[in-house]
């Protein structure tokens, strides 16, 4: 929802992420948080297996190129990443169309009517079940290419730890600075793509059309 807002001039905006919690407890009830649920469960299963099964054969082809490894590691997270993100664009175009009804969640259409909806009125395209394509490529390929790489590098360079315990929390901590690191750098494509793929602030008139025009425009307009 904070991704969608535009902005204080949005009507609907937020002061807050208490004040968002709150707001839509309050008109939506506790379901209101789980709006949107059932598209990424159906795309978790293929969303990793696509996500790995392609890092891997990636990273063998870059095998042959004799990259250092470093490089091949975040190339092959890219790859994967970019993969991955074609695989999941159309789930994520359901998912913030539920997420930006702000009706009750009983009151809302389930996640298969909605996909047929869109279907109907804007086809399979990239004005459809497509729609934001390139900044869903932007926020996995960075991601996994972030992520994969800063890994795997620290991975090798931290010494392993005989101690299963220590060795646990060692993989654990490098997955998490990863993960963080990843998010930081990848949150302006998520953003991009949450205003794409969301309400247009004046119906029928399409202001978020592309992904770097748009983020071009929220940092014009909201820093």
């Amino acid at each position: 929802r904070f991704q969608i807002q535009r902005g204080k001039t949005d009507p609907t905006s937020y002061k807050s992420l208490g004040d968002c919690f709150r707001t839509i407890f309050q008109r939506e009830g506790l379901l209101g948080f789980y709006k949107g649920i059932l598209p990424p469960i159906l795309a978790e299963t293929p969303k990793r297996a696509v996500k790995f099964f392609t890092f891997e054969q990636y990273k063998k082809l870059l095998g042959y190129a004799s990259l250092p490894p470093g490089l091949a590691f975040a190339v092959a997270g890219l790859g994967s990443g970019l993969t991955e993100a074609v695989v999941v664009n159309p789930f994520e175009v359901v998912k913030v169309t539920l997420q930006t009804n702000r009706s009750a969640f009983t009151e809302q259409p389930s996640s298969f009517v909605q996909a047929r909806q869109i279907i109907k009125t804007d086809g399979l395209g990239f004005q459809g079940l497509n729609k934001g394509l390139t900044a869903t490529l932007g926020r996995h390929g960075v991601f996994n290419m972030v992520y994969f790489g800063f890994y795997f590098n620290v991975k090798n360079i931290l010494p392993v730890n005989k101690d299963p315990n220590l060795e646990f929390l060692r993989k654990f901590g490098i997955g998490l600075v990863s993960g963080t690191i990843a998010s930081i750098i990848n949150i302006p494509f998520d953003v991009a793509k949450s205003r794409i793929q969301g309400p247009q602030p004046v119906p029928g008139e399409i202001k978020y059309r592309t992904c770097f025009k748009t983020m071009a425009t929220v940092y014009k307009e909201e820093g």
